[in-house]
């Protein structure tokens, strides 16, 4: 299990390879100008680990079935569950941090899913969405709810704006991929 803060966390929330574009944190304090790597999509490319992404304010059915499933799949199995910390700086408080888990997946930053290879053998598509289509006009006030995000836009409004527009531009890219994947035919691929 991953639980996915996007930065180093243990390091007083230092950016690293998961800290998404346009987010403060320690050594990105003009915002982070490159994407955070897509984890799941790495594993996933490997075609025999079992791979989930979830996030509990959004959806604890998902989330308990994601453990029950990863725990049973005969193999090497990662599940990425997002958490939200304190360097996030959520506006509405960490009491609320389920809300705010919530809208990140409504908004599509944080979709969550379950890849299992085993139903291949079965002629099933492996990835299984669990969340519906975004709402993109939701995504501004996701960012915005955050110090992260919020704290670019009063120093530097047109660059936060840059930012934040190539971050929703990743997110959307990356449903894409893999609304893509999840609606590809297995059943001609059964061997």
């Amino acid at each position: 299990v991953v639980l996915d803060t996007e930065v180093y966390s243990n390091t007083g929330g230092q950016a690293s390879k998961s800290t998404p574009t346009g987010a403060i944190a320690k050594f990105a304090a003009a915002g982070k100008s490159v994407k955070k790597k897509d984890l799941a999509a790495i594993a996933m490319s490997y075609g025999h680990i079992y791979v989930a992404q979830v996030c509990m304010g959004a959806n604890q059915q998902q989330y308990l079935k994601a453990l029950k499933e990863a725990e049973a799949y005969n193999g090497p199995s990662l599940i990425i569950a997002y958490a939200p910390c304190i360097n996030h700086g959520v506006k509405k408080g960490m009491s609320k941090v389920q809300s705010e888990m919530k809208l990140a997946t409504e908004c599509g930053y944080w979709p969550i899913f379950r890849y299992n290879p085993a139903l291949e053998a079965e002629g099933k598509n492996p990835l299984q969405i669990d969340c519906k289509e975004p709402n993109w006009d939701k995504y501004e006030e996701y960012l915005l709810g955050e110090v992260r995000y919020a704290t670019l836009s009063k120093a530097n409004p047109a660059h936060a704006k840059e930012l934040f527009e190539k971050n929703k531009f990743e997110a959307q890219r990356r449903w894409r991929q893999y609304n893509r994947l999840a609606n590809m035919d297995f059943t001609a691929e059964k061997q």
